[in-house]
């Protein structure tokens, strides 16, 4: 990155500038100024007719540099990183000079574009109410929407002048559906009598209507259509007692028209997920965190609706194989620019370095007031905004502490709009791991912990100096690529052998997304049902001999192995243990191959043949006698050469020796007359 062109702006020399400590990480050649947006703009435009990449100190002025760039086809070779309120602005901003340099260099890193879904609404909207507020709302709705006014259990309400559009009765008992293809399930459904005098007055009700629409404007006041609601694209409510809240949904809903694009917040590969197999339920954790209903099962796997989801990043953060992957960022990019962040920090002189991790709704705004009307941040508090911080899975912490940080703090809010129980569990298993391998506080002060506030004197007073936790003495410097499986495998591995005190093996609580496998080997009959139903490919077998092999570190703890195990000899053991995760797969049990008698073909297992032998000879009539030892020679052959002789010597299956005839009514009605047995 020598080629790019840093710019380390003072704001009017309000931001003390290190030059010496920020140039030696800034990512590029820097270059300080005073007032980069008014009277140096020269100097951005010089940079940018240089073809050099280019980092502006300043997210305030960003889309006057934007436009400038625009204007010559460079707003691409621009990025943004803001140190004014995040460094410069504080009480320790003469120290800040590390925490600048690192967060200029981190500003680099720009994660691609997710993909996205699209949505369209045509305009047609249900006004759902309850009196002739959802009346009016539709009047003054129609000249922009196709509107219909649903009335749930109305009483006394005035007759309209005029019938712009449908006015309904009914109550909405189900809905699905998003932007542009909402479904609605609609009971007591009637319509109103022409005849309506002083108020309305409906017709005979039905249940089971159904009604489609692009939007839905709900002022019943009751509860909400969905859960979540306030993250439905193209539902909005308000508490029809609060006439501001319904001004401004009636201005929300009046925009929601013609095609919108919605962020892909989480790629799913189906063929990685655990859910299920054979109709055995194995891993249900996005099932139960996501907030939205977007997850539903889909046989063997789960399907995730993009134009549902909200992009909380729960399924993601809680997902052991990777087959749900937040896409803003992905997992490696997200990495980089952690690595970027925590390296340029060390190279500049910092020490102790804390990552805070933070939205850009709701933490921006705290971390601005705290730099504007407080202490603001510390100089060794590094912040790091992203979609969702429950996006965040344990490989994040874990390559942080590899790469030198001493804590990591999640900032969100007093009332979540996500649950964050996930988020909580998360921190607690990082926090476990950190404290066994000697990352820890000597007092014992959490190393992962949330900071749950929307008050920034309180955010201030969660950051004050305080014990931190311990630095790892050599800091990692891997770069992690590929799937979030495998950086999460990578970083784990990392955070180990960067260890101040590193253990081979760290237990963990029940449910736990890692572990082994604990197995009664001399109880296992080498059936393999565990390796066909594992989804991972933690358990596995070898096509040149009986054998089963476990991989530890592919293991996600969903059970199905053990579910489906014929003979319970396998046991889910919640752990984290290294020296496994950095070795291959170990043999768990392997036998010698039975050969053919016939083609000396290996197949089957030698025990498996003999137990069948065993059973069988002399004790069933088929494999008794001169033609039972012909018959136990079969057994001994492969499937090829079985047919064959089967075929070739007649084996006739039909000279069983007769069985007892049942006993009918007849029989004992005889028996009766007689005085016998019935012929029993």
């Amino acid at each position: 990155m020598s080629d790019r062109i840093v710019f380390a702006c003072s704001c009017d020399e309000t931001v003390a500038l290190d030059a010496a400590a920020i140039g030696k990480a800034c990512g590029g050649r820097l270059e300080t100024a005073d007032q980069l947006c008014g009277r140096e703009i020269a100097r951005f435009e010089d940079a940018l007719a240089q073809g050099s990449p280019v980092t502006v100190s300043c997210t305030l002025q960003a889309p006057l540099f934007t436009d400038i760039a625009a204007g010559s086809g460079a707003e691409s070779r621009v990025t943004y990183a803001n140190i004014r309120e995040t460094a410069g602005w504080s009480t320790e901003a003469d120290a800040a000079g590390p925490k600048i340099a690192a967060l200029l260099a981190a500003g680099a890193e720009v994660p691609p574009a997710p993909g996205t879904v699209a949505m369209v609404s045509q305009g047609v909207a249900l006004i759902y109410g309850s009196d002739e507020l959802a009346i009016e709302a539709g009047r003054r709705l129609a000249d922009h929407l196709d509107v219909t006014v649903l009335l749930s259990r109305p009483r006394d309400v005035p007759v309209p002048r005029r019938h712009e559009f449908p006015v309904l009765q009914g109550s909405v008992v189900s809905a699905s559906g998003h932007l542009g293809a909402f479904s609605l399930r609609i009971d007591d459904y009637a319509v109103p009598s022409p005849s309506s005098r002083q108020s309305l007055s409906f017709g005979p009700a039905r249940n089971g209507a159904t009604s489609t629409c692009d939007v839905v404007l709900d002022l019943t006041g009751g509860t909400p259509l969905f859960p979540t609601h306030d993250l439905r694209s193209g539902y909005v409510r308000a508490d029809p007692r609060d006439p501001a809240a319904v001004e401004r949904a009636i201005f929300t809903i009046s925009h929601l028209v013609g095609e919108f694009e919605k962020a892909r917040f989480v790629d799913f590969q189906a063929d990685l997920c655990a859910h299920s197999r054979s109709r055995i339920t194995g891993c249900t954790r996005c099932l139960e965190v996501c907030p939205t209903g977007a997850i539903a099962p889909a046989g063997d796997h789960v399907a995730i609706d993009p134009y549902i989801c909200a992009g909380c990043g729960s399924c993601a953060s809680v997902c052991p194989t990777g087959a749900a992957a937040y896409a803003l960022p992905a997992a490696d990019a997200l990495m980089r620019r952690l690595r970027t962040l925590m390296r340029a920090y060390h190279e500049a002189g910092g020490r102790n370095g804390i990552v805070l991790f933070h939205d850009e709704e709701h933490g921006e705004p705290l971390i601005e007031a705290l730099a504007r009307y407080g202490d603001g941040l510390p100089a060794n508090v590094l912040p790091v905004a992203v979609n969702e911080v429950t996006q965040l899975g344990p490989e994040a912490a874990a390559a942080l502490l590899a790469y030198g940080a001493v804590g990591i703090r999640l900032l969100v809010r007093d009332r979540p709009k996500h649950d964050i129980a996930p988020l909580r569990r998360m921190a607690l298993l990082a926090d476990t791991l950190a404290g066994a391998l000697g990352y820890g506080a000597a007092d014992g002060t959490p190393v992962v912990s949330l900071i749950e506030t929307d008050d920034p004197d309180r955010l201030g007073a969660a950051l004050s100096p305080g014990s931190v936790g311990t630095a790892a003495p050599v800091p990692a410097a891997f770069m992690p690529v590929g799937p979030k499986r495998n950086v999460l495998q990578f970083a784990f591995r990392e955070m180990h052998v960067a260890a101040p005190a590193p253990v081979a093996m760290v237990p963990l609580e029940a449910g736990s997304p890692f572990g082994g496998l604990d197995f009664r080997s001399e109880d296992c009959t080498l059936c393999l049902a565990c390796v066909g139903t594992c989804p991972t490919h933690a358990l596995s077998d070898s096509q040149d001999r009986p054998l089963l092999a476990f991989e530890e570190s592919l293991c996600v703890q969903c059970g199905l192995c053990a579910a489906t195990c014929p003979e319970n000899v396998i046991t889910l053991t919640p752990q984290v243990d290294f020296a496994a995760w950095s070795q291959p797969r170990r043999i768990v049990k392997e036998e010698e191959p039975f050969d053919c008698v016939s083609c000396g073909k290996p197949f089957g297992t030698r025990s498996s043949i003999e137990r069948v032998i065993e059973k069988l000879q002399g004790r069933h009539w088929m494999f008794k006698g001169s033609a039972g030892e012909a018959r136990i020679r079969t057994l001994m052959m492969c499937d090829t050469c079985r047919v064959e002789v089967v075929v070739n010597e007649a084996f006739d299956p039909h000279t069983a020796p007769e069985r007892s005839k049942p006993r009918t009514s007849e029989d004992y009605f005889r028996a009766r007359e007689t005085g016998g047995n019935g012929g029993a």
